[in-house]
C-alpha cells in the first residue's frame, strides 16, 4: 500500500489545486490554466527544427518496449499494434519506437526487438504500421519524424532465458554487482577494448539497417543503466574507455562518429540519463539508498556529486551534451537514473513495481526534479532540440504543464511513455481541443513494469481492453496479491 502522506493526483480537480499541492511541498512548476487547441495557437502545435528535420508539433512518444517480439527479434502482433498506436497518437516525434538490440546477446529479454539484418522485414513492418496509423489519425505524415533506438543492455542482458542474467559490464560496480549476483572477482564479464571496437561496428550495421527501413534517425541509447550509460561512470576502468571524462565518453562518441561517417544523411539522437543517484534497496518498505556512507565519495555515478550522490551535478552531463552538439547531434532526449535500481527517480509513481519499493518522496518531487534539470541542460545547449521526460505522473494535468514548459522555452518537446499505453490519442485530443478521456488516463499503477519483471508481456492491463482480456491479467493480479501478502 502506498504511503498515506502522498495524495493522489486523480483527486485534484483544478490546476490551482495542483499548484497548491506543489507549494505545500516547496515546489513550483509553470502550469497554464487551460490547454489551447492547435486552432487556438497552442505552443504544442508549433513545428520545431532539429538540424534538417522538421517536426510537426511538440509531442514526443518515448521508446516503449513490450517484451513481446518473437525470439528472432521480429515483431509479434502486439509489437505491431503498439507501434500503430504510437502513430495514432498524433505526436510528430516518435523517439525510437522501442529499444532494438544491435546484437542477439545484447537483449534485455529473449523477446526484445533486434536491429539485425535478419529482421529487416520486421523493422519495415513496424515502421509502416506507425506511418499508417498516423496517416489515418492526422491525414499528413510529411512532418512526422521517426527514429529507431539502438541499444546493448550491458549489465542487464537476459538474451536467451528470461530468468537468467548474462551480464556484460563496463566495470565492477561497488553496489550493483552484489545486487544482481555478479562476482566482483569475475573479469570474464568485463568488455575488453577490442570487443568494444567490434561493438561499434554492430551499431554501424544497425544504423545502416534503420536507414534502409526508412527511419529518419537512430537514437544511440545512453540511459537507464544500460551499457553506454554505464560507461559514463566507469572511473575505475583502466584503458581507453574508462577513467577520466574523455575515456568514459569515448565509446558513445566513437559510435556516433562511426555512424555519422557510414550514414551521413541519417540524423542521430541520444537518449541520455542526465543524472544518477544511489541505487535503492528493494522491498515492501519505503526505499532507502544502498551503501550508506560506506562508499563515499561515490565514484560510480554520472551527473551526481561524489560526496553527496543524492544531489545532482550537471557539469559533466552538460559538457557531454556540448560535445554531442559539436558532432552535429541535434536530437536530445533527457531521462535520469534507472528503472532497475532507483525507479522513483526515473519513473515517478505512487504505486511501485513488484521489484521496487515504496517511494521515499512524493512523486511530484521526481517530476519537478526532471523538468528542472532538463530545463538547465536546454538553457546550456540551446541548439539542441530537447525532449523532456517524467510527465505521466501529472496525469490529467499533463497538457497544462506541457503547454507551459514549451511556451516558456524550458524544453522543446514533451515526451510521453506509460501514458500512451493506456491513452495513445492524448496528444491528438489536446491538439483538437477535446476534453481528456479520464477513464484512459494512466494512474501509474506500474503494471506495465511489474508484468515484464515477471516474464509477462508489457501493456496497460488496468485500462487497455486488449490487455484486460488476456489470461495474463489474472496472473498479474495473483502476483501482486502474493507480493502484498509476503
Amino acid at each position: 500500500m502506498a504511503p498515506p502522506t502522498y495524495g493522489k493526483i486523480a483527486q485534484l480537480r483544478t490546476p490551482e489545486a495542483l499548484t497548491e499541492r506543489l507549494q505545500q511541498l516547496g515546489l513550483s512548476l509553470p502550469i497554464d490554466p487551460a490547454p489551447l487547441s492547435a486552432a487556438e495557437g497552442s505552443p504544442l502545435a508549433a513545428a520545431g527544427r532539429a538540424g534538417e528535420l522538421t517536426i510537426g508539433n511538440r509531442w514526443c512518444i518515448h521508446p516503449m518496449e513490450g517484451w513481446d517480439a518473437e525470439p528472432d527479434g521480429s515483431p509479434s502482433q502486439w509489437t505491431i499494434r503498439r507501434w500503430r498506436r504510437f502513430g495514432e497518437s498524433g505526436a510528430k516525434l516518435i523517439w525510437g519506437g522501442e529499444a532494438a538490440a544491435v546484437r542477439p546477446d545484447g537483449r534485455a529479454n529473449p523477446h526484445q526487438t533486434m536491429a539485425i539484418s535478419s529482421n529487416e522485414a520486421g523493422l519495415r513492418s513496424l515502421h509502416q504500421a506507425l506511418v499508417d496509423g498516423h496517416q489515418q489519425a492526422m491525414d499528413n505524415t510529411d512532418d512526422l519524424v521517426i527514429g529507431l533506438q539502438l541499444t546493448h543492455s550491458g549489465r542487464f542482458c537476459r538474451p536467451y532465458q528470461k530468468d537468467r542474467l548474462e551480464p556484460r559490464i563496463a566495470y565492477h560496480h561497488p553496489l550493483l554487482d552484489e545486487r544482481f549476483g555478479i562476482d566482483p572477482d569475475d573479469d570474464s564479464v568485463l568488455w575488453t577494448d577490442t570487443e568494444l571496437e567490434e561493438l561499434v561496428d554492430d551499431y554501424v550495421r544497425a544504423a545502416r539497417l534503420a536507414q534502409r527501413c526508412g527511419f529518419h534517425f537512430v537514437d544511440i541509447k545512453a540511459c537507464h543503466g544500460y551499457l553506454l550509460h554505464e560507461f559514463l561512470s566507469a572511473r575505475s576502468r583502466p584503458g581507453r574507455y574508462g577513467g577520466d571524462f574523455a575515456g568514459r565518453t569515448r565509446l558513445l562518441l566513437s559510435i556516433i562518429d562511426a555512424v555519422r561517417s557510414a550514414c551521413p544523411r541519417l540524423a542521430i539522437g541520444v537518449r541520455l540519463s542526465l543524472f544518477d543517484t544511489l541505487p535503492y534497496e528493494s522491498g515492501e518498505e519505503v526505499g532507502q539508498p544502498a551503501g550508506g556512507d560506506s562508499d563515499r565519495p561515490y565514484q560510480a555515478g554520472f551527473g551526481c556529486r561524489p560526496e553527496d550522490p543524492l544531489q545532482q551535478d550537471l557539469e559533466e552531463p552538460i559538457q557531454l551534451v556540448k560535445q554531442l552538439a559539436r558532432r552535429g547531434v541535434r536530437l536530445l532526449n533527457l531521462s535520469c537514473g534507472s528503472p532497475y535500481y532507483n525507479p522513483h527517480i526515473q519513473r515517478p509513481a505512487i504505486f511501485p513495481p513488484s521489484d521496487g519499493y515504496q517511494p521515499p518522496e512524493d512523486p511530484l518531487c521526481g517530476v519537478v526534479r526532471q523538468i528542472e534539470m532538463a530545463a538547465r541542460c536546454k538553457a546550456a545547449v540551446p541548439e539542441m532540440f530537447t525532449v523532456g521526460s517524467g510527465y505521466t505522473y501529472l496525469q490529467q494535468f499533463v497538457p497544462h504543464v506541457a503547454q507551459a514548459v514549451v511556451r516558456t522555452g524550458m524544453i522543446d518537446a514533451v515526451g510521453l511513455g506509460r501514458m500512451v499505453l493506456s491513452y495513445p490519442q492524448l496528444p491528438a485530443d489536446v491538439l483538437a481541443g477535446d476534453s481528456l478521456q479520464r477513464k484512459l488516463i494512466c494512474r501509474t499503477f506500474s503494471d506495465c513494469t511489474t508484468a515484464p519483471r515477471n516474464g509477462i508481456i508489457s501493456g496497460c492491463y488496468p485500462l487497455d481492453p486488449a490487455y484486460k482480456s488476456l489470461p495474463e491479467r489474472q496472473q498479474l493480479v495473483e502476483l501482486k496479491k502474493a507480493a502484498e501478502q509476503a
